[in-house]
């Protein structure tokens, strides 16, 4: 199962990115546990300062902007 998170403060670009990962998850057949972070302290550990930041089991893949679905596709695949 791939650990997600998604870092933002809940805004409609950080929620749209939580469902598109959820919504390719779900067609590629991944389980995933996501997990919406809008603590700013959170966020800023990860070293994020544009959000929406994306983290795929430990590692910030994404910061800033909606991501594309061959970039979720990819960090779900691998």
């Amino acid at each position: 199962m791939k650990e997600v998170k998604v870092l933002g403060a809940g805004c409609k670009n950080c929620e749209t990115t939580a469902h598109i990962i959820s919504s390719r998850a779900e067609k590629m057949g991944v389980a995933i546990h996501i997990e919406k972070v809008s603590d700013m302290a959170e966020i800023l550990g990860f070293g994020v300062m544009s959000t929406p930041g994306i983290v795929v089991d430990g590692q910030v893949v994404h910061t800033g902007g909606i991501p594309s679905f061959d970039d979720v596709d990819e960090w779900l695949a691998e």
